[in-house]
């Protein structure tokens, strides 16, 4: 009896040894409008109950409108969203995971105005960067105590489309394949999803796949892209079209398969959808459109076809949800709703995918990115 009190005891405190030993965080980018002002944020994120606690902020970049962290998690790297010439930039950040304060590291100019969007290489080496209203994508080395070395290769695109915010290249997104070796820039003005390899030893480090671009249908304006974790499959979400276009992904190409809507049945000519992720068991997709829908689309993935089928939609809780994250669990989903100033907090059924108010909401000046992360 005592030895079984004793196993009991000590597996108690080992289990709680184990709890406060992980912590997941929130990052928040957001658009300040002035440097001064705090831009990143931090909260602790309760992964049993969804509960949301400020830890710090950080200012001295203007409108870091959104944000990726580095493999190992040390690292946080951001876009200055700004149309003023040579104040776009791309600023990296270092995290300490006890105190949960972030410290600026280092500055580069992103090489075009407007800066949406960057992404990071699966080994840390690589930042890409999308500039929107610049027209143009920039590659940038990293070093190994996470700064930002000076733009490896910049390379700007004249083309248009057939609609009146199509009247130039408006690249919207930077993401790497899931094997690193190529890198997808969806461009909204010019319809087309551009693709690059990376040559991490050659000069230029970008060049050109076979093919150098997918065409989206005309007017769809494809905005974000993700590949599935499992299956070969990409999935990018088309803001002007409001709809999720499915492709069979292999070795740099892309190939539709379906095309789904994300909007209601309202017409428009412009739906102003936004963000696109897959859950973390791979078996649902999440898609969010803003201006008169504010809502969160959910799609079941068909494991062998990897194609969608809508299961529901519920509001996004606010104003224009430009953002939302899945947490590493798969239990919830957090979204950002940019002009209504609040983050809300869904509890997401696992066997269903469908997801439930949980009641939690925080209030945050224009948030625009939210990344979660679990540290050991």
């Amino acid at each position: 009896m005592v030895r079984k009190l004793f196993i009991l005891v000590i597996s108690t405190i080992f289990s709680s040894f184990i709890a406060n030993a992980q912590q997941y965080y929130l990052f928040v980018g957001s658009y300040n409008r002035d440097r001064a002002k705090e831009g990143v944020y931090v909260f602790r994120f309760n992964e049993k109950t969804g509960a949301l606690d400020r830890v710090s902020a950080l200012a001295g970049i203007l409108n870091p409108s959104f944000l990726t962290v580095a493999p190992g998690g040390q690292y946080i790297y951001t876009c200055s969203e700004a149309q003023t010439p040579n104040v776009g930039g791309v600023t990296s950040l270092a995290f300490d995971s006890t105190s949960g304060v972030l410290t600026l590291l280092s500055r580069q100019d992103s090489g075009g105005d407007n800066p949406a969007y960057v992404g990071v290489d699966p080994k840390g080496k690589w930042l890409v960067c999308a500039n929107y209203s610049g027209g143009s994508l920039g590659i940038f080395p990293l070093n190994e105590n996470g700064r930002i070395a000076p733009a490896a290769q910049i390379i700007p695109f004249k083309d248009s489309s057939v609609t009146k915010r199509q009247t130039s290249s408006h690249i919207h997104a930077a993401v790497f394949s899931p094997d690193g070796k190529y890198a997808f820039f969806p461009d909204l003005g010019a319809d087309k999803i551009r693709t690059y390899q990376l040559k991490p030893n050659a000069s230029p480090v970008l060049q050109p796949a076979t093919p150098a671009y997918t065409a989206t249908v005309p007017g769809s304006g494809p905005r974000h892209i993700v590949f599935h974790q499992r299956l070969p499959f990409a999935y990018c979400i088309e803001e002007m079209g409001g709809m999720v276009s499915v492709y069979r992904y292999h070795e740099g190409k892309l190939d539709r398969v379906q095309r789904v809507s994300a909007h209601l049945d309202d017409k428009a000519e412009d739906y102003n959808a936004a963000d696109i992720h897959i859950s973390p068991d791979g078996l649902f997709l999440y898609a969010s459109t803003r201006e008169a829908a504010n809502t969160i689309f959910i799609y079941r993935v068909n494991q062998q076809t990897g194609q969608l089928k809508q299961v529901g939609k519920i509001s996004s809780g606010g104003i224009h949800p430009r953002n939302f994250a899945i947490d590493p669990t798969g239990n919830f989903v957090l979204v950002a709703n940019q002009r209504s100033n609040n983050i809300v907090v869904f509890k997401r059924d696992q066997q269903t995918g469908l997801l439930t108010a949980t009641g939690t909401t925080v209030s945050l000046p224009n948030p625009s990115s939210l990344q979660l992360r679990l540290y050991r």
